[in-house]
């Protein structure tokens, strides 16, 4: 990551021609907000004097306390690659704080720096993630309204013969690299219009900063190509859906705690404390982690979606996978998200979960590495292999139960996220959907 002080931000400005600079944040469900002000605003900017209504945004302060301060993270600092009018555009994402010149408990960037912190408590100095997430493009109508129409028929690493929408994915992989990202891979995914792009892993506030750039990145780029993208998790009924794997690991005095050479499996004490602290509070950060009614369309859809709270070295059909490399890239890799989550929520409540195991000294259960998706329940169950939550509302259900993962989000954010996604699951439930008028009207 490269490191700006004010004077390199304001220097590059005037000879880049930067005259507008949004203030990017992010709110509780994920959105990204900005403000934009004009270059002659950017001093004032780096001081962390802009102010801005904090009432307006869901899920952070009431009118009476609407007050609030924009403090930018100077190493955030990018010029977009596009322009308009000729003129040149750049971003800073920045904390939110109060009037009282405090970190805001409900900015979820702020709330994961706080769990960052209890980390580096515990003498862990940081944790590199790496994401990958999925996503789908689709056709604009003449409109440009979004459609469900792939821009594609392709499937798994098929080559540009059947992959229109290879040129759009290209086109986001370097826009990405001119915004300073290291792109590892770029492919077609499994369903028709499905794509994934992975980048190189970073601490755990950068990568979530990267996320939403990445999509920021992707949903700009397709509108070129008359093409949405979209990080819904399950837009097609009959495909598979689009997952956001985490690759996880500890360090400490630059080495990887989470290898051992003298194990036999080449996995820490700490590592497997960690695992276990994933898999004991699964059901707990679900809701963070799927945050949609529609995610768990994806979860229960088979196409080997990971809804089996159990670990492996050898499959991909549990929740948790442990990559074969050793040495400094062992890692753990959380397979149950989806892209529809706020990174900077789901990166705490992964963290949390995994620092709260190596606290406990949580055991670590045997691995299962026969297809669990082959196993009939019986077997599960000798197994002691549990489901993840089904719908969003026993989600919810699971976090009302489990402390560590609502303090991993503190209680503003928790009450705010839970109150609002419930009232998402009452709103959906409410709805009368196509199935229910085909399966029903006429035969009742």
């Amino acid at each position: 990551m490269t490191e700006y002080s004010r004077e390199d931000i304001l220097r590059i400005a005037e000879n880049e021609n930067v005259r507008f600079i949004r203030l990017q944040f992010t709110d509780i469900l994920g959105a990204i907000k900005n403000v934009e002000i004009p270059v002659s605003q950017l001093d004032k900017a780096l001081d962390g004097e802009m102010m801005f209504d904090g009432s307006s945004i869901e899920g952070f302060v009431r009118l009476e306390e609407s007050d609030m301060y924009l403090k930018p993270d100077f190493n955030t600092w990018v010029i977009f690659p596009w322009e308009h009018n000729g003129r040149r555009i750049a971003r800073l994402i920045c904390d939110v704080y109060d009037i009282d010149g405090n970190p805001f408990e409900g900015d979820p960037r702020s709330n994961l720096k706080r769990v960052v912190k209890e980390m580096e408590e515990m003498g862990y100095e940081g944790m590199n993630l790496g994401a990958e997430p999925e996503f789908f493009l689709f056709k604009l109508d003449k409109e440009g309204n979004p459609t469900t129409e792939p821009s594609d028929e392709g499937g798994y690493f098929d080559l540009a013969a059947m992959d229109d929408g290879e040129e759009c994915r290209r086109e986001i992989s370097r826009t990405l690299e001119e915004m300073g990202f290291e792109v590892e891979m770029f492919h077609h995914e499994n369903a028709p219009g499905q794509q994934e792009i992975s980048f190189k892993y970073a601490d755990a506030v950068t990568s979530s900063d990267n996320l939403q750039t990445f999509k920021l990145v992707a949903k700009t780029v397709a509108r070129r190509y008359n093409l949405h993208a979209t990080f819904m998790p399950k837009p097609i009924y009959g495909q598979p859906g689009s997952g956001m794997h985490y690759n996880v690991s500890l360090f400490r005095e630059g080495k990887n705690v989470f290898y051992d050479e003298n194990d036999e499996f080449g996995l820490s004490k700490e590592m497997r404390h960690f695992m276990a602290g994933l898999l004991m509070h699964a059901r707990g950060y679900t809701a963070v982690c799927n945050p949609l009614v529609n995610s768990y369309k994806r979860l229960q859809s088979g196409f080997e979606a990971p809804k089996y709270i159990a670990w492996s070295g050898r499959n991909r059909s549990p929740l948790l996978r442990i990559p074969s490399t050793r040495g400094a890239a062992t890692r753990a890799e959380v397979r149950s998200l989806d892209p529809s989550a706020n990174p900077y929520l789901a990166t705490a409540a992964i963290l949390k979960a995994g620092l709260e195991g190596i606290r406990n000294e949580t055991e670590l259960d045997t691995p299962v590495d026969e297809n669990i998706y082959e196993m009939t329940k019986k077997q599960r169950d000798v197994e002691n292999i549990e489901d993840l939550p089904t719908t969003l509302y026993t989600a919810l259900k699971a976090l009302r139960e489990d402390e560590v993962i609502q303090e991993a989000l503190g209680k503003h954010i928790y009450k705010q996220f839970y109150d609002n996604k419930y009232l998402e699951w009452q709103m959906y439930s409410a709805q009368i959907t196509e199935w229910e008028l085909d399966e029903y009207l006429t035969q009742h």
